[in-house]
């Protein structure tokens, strides 16, 4: 981030009000100035003007004592016109939701958000509790199938674009852990971070990248399960051959090449 925040062109005050927006969680009751200013390292003092904008902008809306803040009107409309603007996603549809009851796991698509795998989409299998992750989830980029699958499809390009939005500690294993991705993505079409690399042992997850026509960059579909309904062994035997084919399926679905890694 360094080099763009040197490049005059650079809005830093645009910069500060996306990142307050970006700042909110599904999971959020609200939040108040501090806790944005915690979030985004930004001061309380600026961040009092800058919400003080987005409000009157439509962007964020607070209760009648200002106290705390939520996405307001204007982001909700923008992010319905984003979302709209996925094609490829409508077309997903019956093929994921398909993946999903056929291996009884979670299927969802995540794209990069400043260094990390942020949830935008998901199918349930049908009959299924409310389980794991949902939309606005965000995954470490190297400590995450997810990631992997993202990284492991990146040019080496984009692969140096991204190094400057990861912390200070992933960027000198960044290019090691870019070939071991490929690797796995180009031989079995899926990545997988297993056990104790994962951040969190929780969930057992894999996931296969796809380079849709409306991106500049890959985005992830995962598939993944509780650890104790989804074993490691039943993932790698079964979701993964599953995913890389319902993968390819959405390739063929939508035109796109079978193999999205840069150079293959």
């Amino acid at each position: 981030m360094t080099q763009l925040t040197d490049d005059k062109r650079f809005a830093n005050t645009l910069a500060r009000g996306l990142n307050i927006l970006r700042a909110f969680r599904p999971t959020d009751n609200g939040l108040t100035n501090m806790e944005l200013s915690e979030r985004t390292g930004i001061p309380r003092s600026t961040i009092s003007r800058l919400t003080f904008t987005l409000c009157a902008l439509g962007y964020l809306s607070h209760g009648r004592h200002h106290e705390r803040y939520r996405l307001g009107p204007a982001s909700l409309a923008l992010g319905n016109i984003a979302a709209a603007s996925f094609a490829f996603v409508d077309i997903a549809g019956p093929i994921m939701q398909k993946l999903a009851d056929e291996t009884s796991a979670l299927v969802g698509v995540a794209l990069q958000d400043d260094g990390e795998m942020l949830m935008v989409k998901t199918w349930r299998p049908v009959r299924s509790p409310t389980i794991w992750l949902d939309v606005g989830y965000r995954m470490p980029m190297l400590s995450s199938s997810t990631g992997a699958s993202f990284i492991g499809a990146l040019s080496k390009a984009e692969l140096g674009s991204l190094k400057d939005k990861l912390p200070e500690i992933d960027a000198p294993h960044l290019a090691d852990f870019h070939k071991a991705a490929r690797d796995s993505i180009v031989s079995k079409g899926y990545a997988l971070i297993s056990g104790e690399q994962r951040f969190t042992q929780s969930i057992n997850a894999i996931a296969a990248p796809y380079r849709p026509s409306e991106f500049g960059e890959p985005v992830s579909i995962l598939c993944g399960a509780a650890s104790e309904t989804l074993s490691e062994t039943a993932i790698v035997e079964t979701v993964g051959p599953a995913l890389a084919e319902a993968v390819r399926a959405l390739c063929v679905a939508t035109g796109q090449p079978f193999s999205v890694v840069e150079g293959v």
